[in-house]
């Protein structure tokens, strides 16, 4: 373990319960609903993915933050730790977001010649913006509903969910591109990035309609980092 793996845990875990305290008093102090607090937790979780990446030197420390998040988020939930994250009717989908993490790290993030960094970052992107948003649009502005497996969704909030989606794996791709953060595809053409854009978002969109009872957080980024396989195979 390197001085850079022991700082990026140090940093990992100080961001994780700070960002939890924070939004939680500054939600307790503006009486913001927890579905609008909860978002902004796991908009600043998916987020830090990016500082991960760049902190470790070794990718099998770097896992280690969210994989004890799904041990953790599963305690906070079962208690009720936070209000800000775990409302009293909310789903388990804090479990599933760290699972999914977890999981897309583990497949994706080696730091060599098969790095699959494509497949990580643009899909878990697209879960925490294109989720984060359709959630959000959908309880503010969500006027024509539909119901899928007893989990009613709004037109609006899947309008959002492909938008947010097309931009977040997008921009993901070109970062990636111009930071040379991955190491298994040459640098793409912008028409390329944003074709991979486009499809990606149409399947994940489906992806969180049809995902029942918080399991967007799981089959989101599953799917997305599926399809961006195939396309980059192809």
């Amino acid at each position: 373990m390197s001085g850079a793996d022991i700082w990026g845990l140090i940093l990992s875990y100080v961001y994780a319960f700070t960002l939890l305290l924070l939004i939680e008093q500054i939600g307790k102090n503006l009486r913001f609903p927890y579905f609008v607090t909860r978002k902004i937790i796991h908009i600043g979780a998916g987020m830090w993915t990016w500082a991960i990446i760049l902190l470790f030197d070794h990718w099998y420390i770097g896992v280690i933050p969210f994989a004890t998040f799904i041990a953790l988020n599963y305690l906070f939930y079962r208690f009720r730790t936070f209000s800000a994250m775990d409302g009293e009717k909310e789903t388990p989908g804090t479990i599933y977001f760290a699972i999914s993490i977890t999981i897309l790290f583990l497949l994706g993030w080696r730091n060599h010649p098969m790095d699959y960094k494509f497949l990580v970052l643009p899909p878990i992107m697209a879960m925490t913006w294109g989720d984060a948003m359709a959630s959000l649009v959908g309880k503010f502005w969500g006027k024509h509903t539909y119901s899928v497996f007893g989990s009613q969704k709004s037109i609006e909030g899947s309008a959002m969910m492909f938008v947010f989606s097309f931009l977040a794996v997008s921009i993901s791709l070109i970062v990636l591109n111009s930071l040379d953060l991955t190491l298994r595809i040459d640098t793409l053409p912008l028409m390329t990035v944003l074709a991979i854009g486009l499809i990606t978002s149409v399947f994940v969109t489906f992806a969180e309609a049809f995902s029942p009872a918080g399991t967007d957080n799981l089959f989101v980024p599953l799917t997305g980092a599926g399809i961006i396989y195939l396309l980059t195979a192809i």
